[in-house]
């Protein structure tokens, strides 16, 4: 498995850089970690506290997936999954089309 490590001394900057870039370690061809839920990044861009960034990790979490990210490290569990229930029904009607 491959961690980019969001968070762990890195700026916004650099967090959202390595979030635009996970579809270059999918080609490493190990599953790839995203951990971004409630991250001092996601303060940063919104101005919330810890406790009120449910709705900027699940914002994260479906951009990771859109990134490439193969394994979601999250806090927020059941709403998460139902962000990745929306997103695999919709990645199922493209496959088909």
């Amino acid at each position: 498995m491959v961690d980019p490590g969001f968070g762990f001394g890195k700026t916004a900057e650099h967090n959202l850089t390595l979030l635009a870039g996970l579809a270059a370690l999918r080609e490493l061809g190990l599953p790839v970690l995203a951990g971004l839920s409630r991250k001092s990044t996601l303060g940063k861009l919104t101005g919330r506290p810890v406790t009120e960034r449910l709705a900027g990790s699940l914002a994260m979490a479906l951009l990771a997936l859109q990134n490439g990210a193969t394994i979601l490290r999250v806090h927020d569990v059941k709403e998460t999954r139902d962000v990745v229930s929306v997103w695999e029904a919709l990645s199922l009607v493209k496959a088909r089309a």
